[in-house]
């Protein structure tokens, strides 16, 4: 009998926002060439003419995130674990995405654990759902929540945390400029939010990773 297991119940259904029609990448191409003028530069000249195709390709990957439901990430899972029933946690998730304000890049850093009740996910997919949260326009405080809840909906564990520290870079470019400044978040759901003992060693590997 085979040890994966894909979890039973109703659908997982998309969660990402719709929009009332997506706008075509000539579209997309033709809004950058007005930003380039805008900004006070010639869209024609020689150095700029491919720009707006860079940019929509670029785009497209930074907000991949929209094109898939990260939920799905957790829908295969495993139950031949050895027994084991301790925290999980995995650190250093990189972290790339674009602040809702002012569409400027938030680089940073997740940690991510769960206390499995009796199955348990691969750890990369732990990694693709941070990434198809965080490939959209966000803020940090939101990403933060979306994960854990991601997780405790699907895998149903006794507890879930996320941390996550970035860097701002409409704080750290402009405005306030601040370089060097990270925003640190955290979402505890269950035991890892109610236990003190559970809390602390979440958080004291998450200080580590």
């Amino acid at each position: 009998m085979s040890n994966i297991k894909t979890l039973p119940g109703r659908p997982i259904t998309p969660h990402a926002p719709s929009s009332p029609r997506r706008p075509s990448r000539e579209e997309a191409e033709a809004a950058v060439r007005t930003l380039i003028s805008w900004a006070g530069d010639d869209p024609t000249r020689e150095g700029l003419l491919d720009t707006p195709a860079r940019v929509a390709k670029s785009y497209s990957e930074l907000f991949a995130g929209y094109d898939e439901d990260p939920r799905q990430f957790l829908a295969r899972t495993f139950e031949e674990v050895g027994g084991y029933d301790d925290m999980i946690v995995l650190t250093g998730i990189r972290i790339v995405s674009v602040c809702e304000h002012h569409m400027l890049p938030v680089i940073g850093t997740a940690h991510v654990g769960y206390l499995p009740r009796n199955r348990v996910v691969g750890i990369s997919k732990l990694a693709r759902v941070v990434q198809g949260f965080a490939r959209r326009l966000q803020i940090q405080e939101k990403l933060t929540a979306e994960i854990a809840e991601a997780i405790q909906e699907v895998l149903n564990p006794h507890g879930v945390g996320v941390v996550i520290r970035a860097e701002h870079s409409c704080m750290t470019l402009r405005g306030v400029n601040t370089p060097g400044s990270s925003l640190s978040t955290s979402r505890l759901l269950g035991v890892i939010r109610d236990d003190p003992r559970s809390r602390d060693e979440f958080l004291r590997t998450a200080q580590q990773g």
